[in-house]
């Protein structure tokens, strides 16, 4: 069964392992909207949470078990009984419901639990079994499976496929395994372990050492026929396999890797901008597939050659990932069906509220631009999705600049319907802006980054500003777009400061809600 195909499950854990990245939180109704777009584009298993860490994780997988129409709705569960029970209850309503759970098999991990191995293996038996009797589908991970004896993995895998696993998840949990050593693995395994032919093997890499996606594309090769990742490669520390790298190095080099998936190329480049925006974390130029730069030519001699033929520097088209050929740009003239017919091009089905929205936005942003570009209407898109909490609005901001210190803003912040101003001094504009917002709403976040990020080119450019808070072990991240960076920053400093009322209200002022954020 797991050599016998060349059909390869994409599993998507953007919603739980990808939201593990620190500052990476999405409200409920981002994980909502990123679900049914990886389900759209036909992702076969959606890693939707992990239903025991909070209320908030818990109604999210719930939710998306109800809403999902065509992919499998996984919950995540440690190797315990209460994990795997309330993880059943987040995905009953799944026509396709998947309990995934793990434990940590290495000696290193071995050790947080203080299990011998006999008491290891007694409790995956009795895990997984459990599981199984609640659902169908059951899938087990070793965690830091790449660093587990070979003979000790053998027999859990063992014990896991006769208790009722019916997938059997490769973790290689600190990105210290290589392509040779993530074919060689799955191969052995497949070959010594008794029942490995009546599951699937699944490959689920992190990128510490660069090597993520060529780890799952080797791990296919040596018959895993599910690849875990992420869009963007989202994930904790340098983060994991990128879905649309392994799909399109699937889709380009098919005649040395002869696989398929059921993926839906031209919807990578919508869900990889939207899980940017709501995770705050924003593509590298240069990223392979998504990134802005990874179809631009700059060269003269590859532009000359790309006006002669596009394959003689791109080996695969824009339109395969769903970029528009071309950047037609609008301008103040332009109304509002050809604003929705841009959004359409761009990937953005919005309703009639929302376009109205974007499009009193965009007439703004037209009269301070002489043409409003492509990256700026899919900014002026991201940065109206607001917080689940929207207390603090920015109303009014002045900044007053020169050559000596210290700078000066003067503020009105909108907090819970009533207007409150404030005027204060910092060491620069956005200093003294960011020290108005705590002087009318104190709090003890710490800012952890401040990052500006120009959206096209030119001195009327809008500037994307990220700002991430941290508070109690709680991290958060805030966006915002504006032709004036100062103003950007405000807005993007109150987002993560909105961002994390709801942190607050969800998990209780006092309660660390990432103390369950285990990894695999």
């Amino acid at each position: 069964m797991t050599t016998a195909t060349n059909r390869v499950k994409i599993f998507d854990t953007t919603l739980r392992d990808g939201e593990q990245s620190p500052g990476a939180t999405m409200t409920h109704d981002e994980k909502l909207e990123i679900a049914e777009l990886l389900d759209q584009m036909g992702v076969d298993i959606i890693e939707a949470g992990f239903p025991i860490a909070s209320e908030g994780d818990f109604r999210a997988v719930s939710e998306i078990a109800q809403r999902s129409k065509n992919a499998t709705i996984c919950g995540l569960a440690r190797a315990n009984f209460k994990d795997i029970d309330r993880c059943a209850e987040a995905v009953r309503h799944a026509a396709k419901p998947r309990i995934h759970t793990f434990i940590g098999t290495s000696p290193l991990h071995r050790a947080i639990p203080n299990l011998t191995m006999d008491e290891m293996a007694e409790r995956i038996h009795e895990t997984v079994t459990h599981a199984r009797n609640l659902v169908d589908d059951v899938q087990w991970s070793p965690m830091d499976a790449t660093r587990t004896e070979w003979d000790y993995l053998c027999r859990v895998i063992e014990i896991a496929i006769k208790a009722g696993a019916t997938t059997i998840n490769i973790p290689d949990t600190v990105g210290y395994t290589a392509p040779r050593e993530s074919a060689d693995l799955i191969r052995r395994l497949i070959e010594t372990v008794p029942g490995a032919d009546d599951v699937i093997f699944a490959t689920h890499c992190h990128n510490d050492l660069g090597m993520a996606t060529a780890n799952a594309l080797a791990a296919v090769e040596g018959g895993a026929r599910q690849i875990e990742c992420t869009i963007n490669g989202l994930g904790e520390r340098a983060g994991n396999t990128a879905l649309e790298e392994v799909v399109m190095a699937l889709k380009v080099r098919h005649d040395i890797m002869p696989f398929t998936t059921g993926i839906d190329t031209t919807k990578i480049m919508n869900i990889s901008r939207r899980v940017a925006s709501a995770s705050g974390f924003n593509v590298q130029y240069n990223k392979a597939i998504v990134g802005k730069n990874a179809f631009a030519h700059e060269s003269g001699i590859h532009q000359d050659g790309m006006l002669k033929n596009a394959e003689t520097f791109e080996i695969m088209r824009p339109a395969d990932v769903g970029l528009a050929g071309t950047s037609l740009p609008l301008g103040k003239h332009s109304g509002r069906a050809a604003l929705r017919a841009k959004l359409n091009d761009l990937g953005y089905d919005v309703a009639d509220n929302e376009l109205m929205d974007i499009f009193v936005r965009f007439k703004e942003l037209a009269d301070r631009k002489k043409e409003v570009y492509d990256d700026d209407i899919v900014a002026l898109a991201q940065s109206g999705a607001a917080p689940e909490s929207n207390r603090l609005s920015v109303k009014f901001l002045r900044v007053i600049c020169g050559t000596e210190a210290p700078q000066s803003a003067d503020l009105i912040l909108t907090v819970d319907g009533k207007d409150i101003q404030h005027t204060a001094k910092g060491d620069g504009p956005v200093d003294a802006t960011f020290n108005a917002v705590k002087a009318i709403f104190p709090h003890g976040a710490r800012l952890q980054l401040y990052q500006v990020h120009a959206v096209t080119e030119g001195t009327d450019a809008q500037a994307t500003v990220t700002v991430r808070l941290e508070e109690d072990g709680r991290v958060v991240t805030g966006q915002a777009a504006d032709t004036d960076t100062v103003v950007a920053s405000a807005k993007a400093y109150v987002s993560a400061v909105n961002r994390l009322l709801v942190r607050r209200e969800k998990s209780g002022k006092d309660t660390k809600e990432v103390s369950y954020k285990d990894t695999i």
